[in-house]
């Protein structure tokens, strides 16, 4: 029987990380910066203006693909809503909700350390300088 690690992969065969493994372009998806931002202010439907708002130098360029790449994912949806004008509102589909525990961790954990990685940061550059 061939040992696994904690995740359930073969410890004993030496990982590769594939070009063509379909885990990229999902991971580059969900750990991007604005993806991150954005889910996190999905609490509850939320409109196009109030996630600009809440995502302080996102241009609306950036939040549009941003949404666009989240919908097409099956993270979040989009609704029309019949006002006039127009209006959309997005929220968190249930794949988008099961991502949010351990994105949850990781926020903590980048709140938790941030101080310890930016003096590490600036002993790099000074070194860097030297």
């Amino acid at each position: 029987m061939k040992d696994t690690g904690l995740h359930g992969v073969d410890t004993e065969t030496p990982t590769i990380f594939r070009a063509d493994c379909p885990s990229r372009p999902i991971l580059d998806q969900i750990a991007d910066k604005w993806s991150m931002m954005v889910m996190a202010l999905l609490e509850r439907p939320t409109r196009f203006n109030e996630l600009k708002r809440g995502l302080e130098g996102v241009t609306q360029r950036v939040l549009t693909q941003t949404l666009r790449r989240l919908e097409r994912n099956g993270m979040i949806q989009r609704k029309v809503l019949p006002t006039s004008p127009v209006g959309v509102e997005y929220s968190l589909t249930p794949l988008g909700e099961s991502l949010r525990e351990p994105f949850g961790r990781l926020y903590d954990w980048t709140v938790e350390h941030s101080k310890e990685i930016q003096n590490c940061q600036r002993a790099y550059d000074s070194r860097a300088d030297a």
